[in-house]
């Protein structure tokens, strides 16, 4: 380590030729020099220290990441793994070490193999069919950390299952999803993170002490859209398929119309059902007559009523009809339905795993959620803004 002087020998040569009382200068001179030997000291051991904390920063590709994650650990059901092992990825960790299983009577069986005490955890798992074994993973896997201390518990539920009986309508009948809220709230949830809920009333079904996040996907599907060299975004047309997704629609159209070279228009379908799943008429309101036509909804379940609304645009002189849903359910013959309809694309998200078969209808693309996921946990952790998050800016 070199060593720094305050004095050279040519300043103590003119100091002895000087007229300065002798006395205070060698005083003065004393002080000087014990305050820079002890700084010396000093010095060198700091230079030290700066040493090895350099040498410990270069180690650490992302610094701010890793100590980010000393205290946060993510763990998933069965529901999804393909989706949560894709926000591990992303953000640079590893799935926690659980195990669920079943017992031999069909039962849940759970083992949490490492440590959560003191931990925030994050928990992935969609309520997606088989509906009631992944709703009963989810809530015996949150009240197994629970009991393990963890320290906070965040659920992110991509498709909240029992979303749709939202409310009572006819006697005798369950509100399902502030049923499953007050489920999550017994077992010890503190947060909860969706995509696209089918009613956005349900993140009043949980209590205040439980803040629900309601993410948007319709970036990452306007995205697709915008960079689709095969879509030409002239003389769109955003259609809603009933008049409770008019909003949804309404949004997307907003932010497409920033990026398309004409104005998009809206129009929307009334049907009158005769039986879930079953239209006896659909009637349009706007236009669709030589414009592309894309439906925008929260899910696609059998595909019925949005193949028959297909259909409907087509008559009405649609040049082409491509659909955006947020959640790809596929349920009974859905596939079958897509594949003979009149829809040209369907775009969905991964939020729910894909079913056996889609892959071989080229309609059907899906794009992935865990950008979205990943980000969220990140600013739910370092205790930024989800809103800025969908700023509708934020579209390439």
């Amino acid at each position: 380590m070199k060593r720094f002087f305050l004095f050279s020998q040519k300043f103590f040569n003119n100091f002895k030729s000087s007229n300065t009382p002798k006395i205070i200068a060698l005083g003065l001179l004393y002080q000087f020099n014990q305050q820079y030997k002890n700084w010396n000291i000093v010095h060198a051991e700091n230079s030290d220290r700066f040493d090895s904390k350099l040498q410990e920063q270069f180690k650490r590709k992302i610094p701010e990441l890793d100590n980010f994650f000393d205290n946060v650990i993510l763990f998933t059901g069965n529901a999804n793994p393909e989706l949560s092992q894709e926000i591990a990825k992303i953000l640079g960790i590893q799935l926690g070490a659980c195990t669920v299983g079943r017992f031999t009577d069909g039962e849940v069986n759970i083992q949490i193999n490492e440590s959560v005490r003191g931990k925030d955890v994050y928990l992935i798992q969609p309520t997606c069919a088989p509906v009631n074994e992944n709703l009963m993973e989810l809530l015996l896997l949150v009240a197994t950390l629970r009991r393990a201390s963890a320290r906070r518990i965040n659920v992110l539920v991509p498709y909240y299952g029992y979303s749709r009986q939202d409310r009572k309508t006819s006697a005798r009948v369950p509100i399902s999803a502030a049923d499953v809220a007050r489920l999550l709230e017994i077992v010890g949830v503190d947060r909860v993170i969706s995509i696209d809920l089918h009613c956005g009333q349900i993140q009043g079904f949980f209590g205040p002490r439980v803040p629900v996040d309601n993410l948007e996907a319709n970036l990452v599907a306007l995205n697709y859209f915008v960079q689709q060299t095969d879509l030409t975004l002239n003389n769109i047309v955003v259609v809603s398929p009933d008049a409770g997704g008019v909003a949804r629609a309404k949004k997307f159209q907003e932010i497409l119309n920033k990026k398309a070279n004409n104005e998009c228009t809206l129009a929307m379908i009334i049907k009158q059902r005769e039986a879930p799943g079953k239209i006896a008429q659909m009637n349009l309101v706007g236009s669709v007559e030589g414009k592309n036509a894309i439906i925008i909804d929260d899910m696609i379940d059998t595909a019925g009523t949005l193949c028959e609304a297909a259909k409907t645009l087509k008559e009405f002189g649609a040049k082409s009809v491509s659909c955006f849903a947020t959640h790809g359910l596929f349920s009974g013959n859905a596939l079958n339905n897509i594949k003979n309809s009149k829809l040209e694309k369907i775009i969905v998200t991964n939020t729910t795993p894909k079913k056996p078969g889609e892959e071989e209808i080229d309609k059907i693309t899906r794009l992935s959620v865990a950008p979205i996921l990943a980000e969220t946990i990140y600013r739910v952790q370092k205790k930024q803004s989800i809103a800025d998050l969908f700023n509708r800016t934020n579209i390439k």
